[in-house]
């Protein structure tokens, strides 16, 4: 931000994703760094240019003509706002006039919005991976998307003050007429949560996967050699991030098993044990072999439970930094 031209003929938009309950500092700190002011919008604020708008925490950030969309719809890859929902929704409006940029961060958000700002014919940027702290978003972005530009951060800002001074190019993104069509129900189902009314099953093939937030039924969404998925209640996600919800499902059931056996455990215990205070020995032994044998249950599960955490970090990074080993080549030659 410290880069941009103090007569920058555009507006920014930006997505980062922090806890929910988390107060955003993002727009004081590029404000102090930035030629001009950032600030969280309201919802329907009129855009204006050299203004730098962040998404507050917990709201989707949209574009619609001339306006900023901030709304609370279905998380995308487990987040809100949605680094995806705002590149679908500018690309959506604005086209070839739309300059996506995906910066540092972990697994694979901004793919697909990246994919779309390129289909609708415009430009997209990514940070150098090898000037990031977590290189994943920007190396699944140059394995999936036709990356016009691999800079880094300090030399991002002059790029984009003199790309926005070129000639916008027209009338390749309107002769995309499905893929417009699937971006404005999906921009529409971000914006609330009626994704089944409309109509986001016919949009997509039927798959037998679920949703790991609210356990609905998910189609898959093909996007070039990418693959993605929604439920019927709007929920999104990536293949890698719909896996890294799987295994966390998992984990969190195996840890509801191991509680329900731990309470059953003191359970049996304490029935035994006052039964055998009152006189009832001989009907008390029948508690006890079946506590011992729920807490070696428990003491089991528990161990493959936490190997299992460990070994499905493990294998998921493991399997990502594999994927993306061919584009790390790539954007050495970029």
């Amino acid at each position: 931000m410290a880069g941009l031209p103090p007569d920058l003929h555009a507006s920014l938009f930006v997505v980062l994703h922090l806890p929910v309950t988390s107060k955003s500092s993002l727009p004081d700190i590029l404000t102090r760094v930035a030629p001009f002011g950032a600030k969280h919008p309201d919802d329907g604020e009129r855009i204006r240019s050299r203004c730098i708008y962040v998404a507050p925490p917990d709201h989707h950030l949209l574009l619609e003509r001339g306006h900023v969309v901030v709304k609370k719809g279905p998380k995308e890859n487990r987040f809100r706002p949605s680094i995806d929902a705002l590149f679908r929704s500018a690309a959506y409006v604005y086209g070839p006039q739309v300059i996506g940029v995906v910066l540092s961060g972990m697994l694979d958000d901004g793919t697909s919005g990246l994919w779309s700002v390129k289909r609708m014919g415009g430009i997209s940027i990514v940070q150098d991976p090898k000037s990031t702290a977590f290189d994943s978003m920007p190396l699944s972005a140059i394995e999936h998307v036709d990356i016009d530009h691999v800079v880094d951060a300090r030399t991002m800002g002059p790029l984009l003050g003199t790309l926005a001074e070129k000639p916008v190019k027209r009338g390749r993104f309107e002769k995309l007429k499905a893929l417009r069509s699937r971006m404005a129900t999906e921009i529409s189902i971000a914006t609330s949560n009626d994704a089944f009314k409309k109509g986001i099953m016919k949009l997509g093939d039927l798959t037998p996967f679920t949703c790991p937030e609210c356990h609905g039924v998910l189609v898959s969404l093909k996007e070039g050699l990418g693959i993605r998925f929604r439920c019927h209640t709007g929920h999104a996600y990536s293949a890698n991030a719909l896996l890294a919800g799987v295994m966390e499902m998992v984990d969190e059931y195996n840890w509801q098993h191991i509680r329900a056996l731990e309470e059953s455990v003191m359970l049996l215990n304490h029935v035994g044990g006052h039964l055998k205070t009152h006189g009832q020995a001989d009907l008390a032994k029948v508690f006890f072999p079946h506590a011992d044998e729920s807490e070696q249950r428990g003491q089991y599960l528990h161990e493959q439970t936490l190997t299992h955490e460990n070994i499905s970090g493990d294998r998921l990074r493991a399997e990502v930094d594999e994927q993306h080993a061919r584009a790390k080549k790539k954007a050495g030659k970029a």
